[in-house]
C-alpha cells in the first residue's frame, strides 16, 4: 500500500453575471505534486445555468471549460500555458480573476489515488446530490 500523497484542488465556477456574484460549481482542477498529477473533470449543469441567467452563453462557457481540460492535459494547440510545467499550469488555471469561469480558493488533501480523489470532489462538490 502507498502512503497518502498531499493534492491541491480548486473548483471550478460559472459566474454567468460577475456583477451579481452568484455562481454554480461546474468542475475540479486536482494536482498532485510529488506524482505530477495534473486534471481536471467537468460536469456543467447548464438547466441550473440557464436559471441563474437565462441570456447566458452555454456555447462559450463550454468551450472555455473544455480549455481548462485541455490545459490540464497540456493539448497541443493550447499556446504557450498548456506548455508550462504542470504545477505553474494549475496555479496559472486558479488565479483569482473576475471573469464568467473562476475558481474558488486552493484547498488541500491527501489522497492514495488522485484520480479518485477527483472523482471523490466531484461527487460531493459538483454533481447534483441524490
Amino acid at each position: 500500500m502507498h502512503a497518502p500523497e498531499v493534492y491541491d484542488y480548486a473548483i471550478v465556477r460559472v459566474v454567468p453575471r460577475v456583477e451579481r456574484e452568484e455562481f454554480i460549481n461546474a468542475g475540479v482542477i486536482l494536482s498532485c505534486q510529488r506524482t505530477g498529477f495534473l486534471q481536471a473533470a467537468i460536469a456543467l449543469d447548464e438547466t441550473r445555468l440557464l436559471a441563474m441567467d437565462p441570456q447566458a452563453d452555454i456555447d462559450t462557457v463550454r468551450r472555455h471549460l473544455a480549455a481548462i481540460v485541455a490545459i490540464c492535459a497540456g493539448e497541443e494547440g493550447c499556446g504557450p500555458i498548456a506548455r508550462l510545467p504542470y504545477r505553474q499550469r494549475f496555479h496559472w488555471l486558479t488565479a483569482r480573476r473576475s471573469a464568467i469561469i473562476q475558481t474558488s480558493p486552493v484547498h488541500t488533501g491527501r489522497c492514495i489515488d488522485a484520480a479518485a480523489a477527483l472523482e471523490h470532489i466531484m461527487g460531493r462538490m459538483v454533481r447534483p446530490l441524490p
